[in-house]
C-alpha cells in the first residue's frame, strides 16, 4: 500500500466505525459519493438497514467493547475512519467512567492493534474540541491542549484516546494517522438523536422554557465528514485538524432553530444558578429511577466551565486541507427537513 495519500487508487475500501451515528452515516455517504467502497461497523443491523436503505454499503455487526469480535472485517481495508465513541449516557446522570474508558480509550487502542495486525496502515481518528482549552474569549487552535485534570470524564476519555493514537504512531513508524476535532455537530441523518438533534426537537415542540447559558462551536456533520476525507488525502501524520465550525451562544442558535422549524422561540434567559438547580433535581431523579434525564449535573458544569471557550481557529484546516464550512442556517434547514421526511417532526 502506498504511503502517499494522493495516490490511493479509486474504489479503495474504507472501514467506518460508528457508521449509523450522525457523523458516521454522513461520512459513509460522502465516501460513497467520492467512489469509495465502504465497510460499515454497526451495533444494530436493523438501524443500519434504515439508515442506509438503497445504498451499497457492506454492514459489519460489532461493538467497540469487543474489537476482536469484528477484527476479521479489517482485512483488505485501506483506511479506518474511527467515528465511534461512547458519550450519550455520560451526560444523563451518575458516573460513567468505566464505560467511557472501555469504549473510547481501550477500544481505540484495540482497534489500532487489530487494524495494524490486519495490514491497515492508515487511520483517521475523530477526536473532539474537548481536548483543547483556552481562556474565555481566546481564539483556540490545535496546539492549546487541555490538561486532563481540567476535564470531565468524557473529555478525559477523548484526551486519553488521542494519546493512544499518538503512542501507536511512536511505536509504529510505518503507520499513518491524523485526528479531526469536531465541535457540536448538527445535520441530517441524526437517527439517535444526538443532543444536537434533541435540542432541535425540543425547540420545535416548545419544551424549552428559556434560553440556556453557555456557548458552543456549531458545525455541520457533513463538513466534519469532509474534513476526515481531506485529512486522509492531505493531512500530515500525527497532526490534529479542527473542524469545529462557528462559535455561537444558545441565544444565537435557538432563534435559528425556530426559523428552521417555524416556531416562536423563548427570549428569557435561564441564569446559570437556575440551571444548576434544575440539573440537581434531574440528577436526583436519575439516581432514584435509573432513567435518563435531559440535563445532568455534568452537563450543567460543562456549560459553566466552557462558557465563551468555543472560539476555534480553523486556519490550519483551511490551509492544509482546503476545508470550508456551510452556513449554520443551511445545516438546520437540512436537519429539520430530514426529521420531517423521516416522520420525527410533523410537516411544517
Amino acid at each position: 500500500m502506498s504511503s502517499d495519500p494522493l495516490s490511493i487508487p479509486p474504489r479503495s475500501l474504507a472501514f467506518v466505525t460508528g457508521a449509523t451515528g450522525l457523523l458516521g452515516n454522513n461520512l459513509v455517504r460522502e465516501l460513497l459519493t467520492d467512489g469509495w467502497r465502504v465497510r460499515a461497523l454497526v451495533r444494530s443491523p436493523e438501524k443500519a438497514a434504515r439508515q442506509f436503505a438503497g445504498l451499497d454499503v457492506e454492514i459489519v455487526k460489532g461493538d467497540m467493547l469487543s474489537v476482536p469480535g469484528f477484527a476479521d472485517a479489517l482485512s483488505g481495508v485501506d483506511v479506518v475512519f474511527h467515528t465511534a465513541a461512547y458519550f450519550r449516557d455520560s451526560y444523563k446522570g451518575g458516573s460513567h467512567w468505566p464505560e467511557l474508558k472501555a469504549a473510547n480509550v481501550d477500544g481505540t487502542r484495540a482497534l489500532l492493534e487489530q487494524a495494524f495486525g490486519a495490514g491497515v496502515r492508515r487511520f483517521v481518528h475523530v477526536s473532539s474540541v474537548a481536548v483543547l482549552y483556552g481562556a474565555p474569549g481566546a481564539v483556540i487552535d490545535e496546539t492549546m491542549l487541555r490538561n486532563e485534570r481540567d476535564a470531565d470524564d468524557y473529555y478525559r476519555s477523548k484526551i486519553l484516546s488521542d494519546r493512544e493514537v499518538l503512542g501507536f504512531l511512536d511505536a509504529h513508524p510505518d503507520f499513518w494517522a491524523a485526528m479531526v476535532l469536531p465541535g457540536w455537530m448538527h445535520g441530517p441523518g441524526d437517527i439517535g438523536p444526538t443532543s444536537a438533534g434533541q435540542t432541535v426537537l425540543d425547540v420545535a415542540a416548545g419544551r424549552l422554557p428559556g434560553l440556556p447559558p453557555g456557548s458552543f462551536s456549531v458545525v455541520d456533520a457533513r463538513d466534519v465528514a469532509r474534513a476526515m476525507i481531506l485529512a486522509n488525502a492531505k493531512g500530515r501524520r500525527g497532526e490534529r485538524y479542527l473542524a469545529a465550525g462557528r462559535h455561537m451562544t444558545m441565544a444565537d442558535l435557538v432563534p435559528l432553530i425556530g426559523a428552521a422549524t417555524g416556531v416562536k422561540t423563548p427570549t428569557r434567559r435561564i441564569p446559570q444558578g437556575l440551571l444548576y438547580l434544575i440539573a440537581a433535581g434531574y440528577e436526583a431523579y436519575a439516581r432514584l429511577t435509573g432513567r435518563p434525564v435531559l440535563l445532568s449535573w455534568a452537563m450543567a458544569r460543562a456549560v459553566a466551565r466552557e462558557a465563551d471557550r468555543s472560539h476555534y481557529d480553523p486556519g490550519k484546516s483551511e490551509r492544509e486541507l482546503g476545508l470550508a464550512f456551510r452556513p449554520v442556517a443551511e445545516t438546520l434547514r437540512d436537519e429539520v427537513a430530514w426529521f420531517r421526511a423521516n416522520g420525527v417532526l410533523a410537516a411544517g
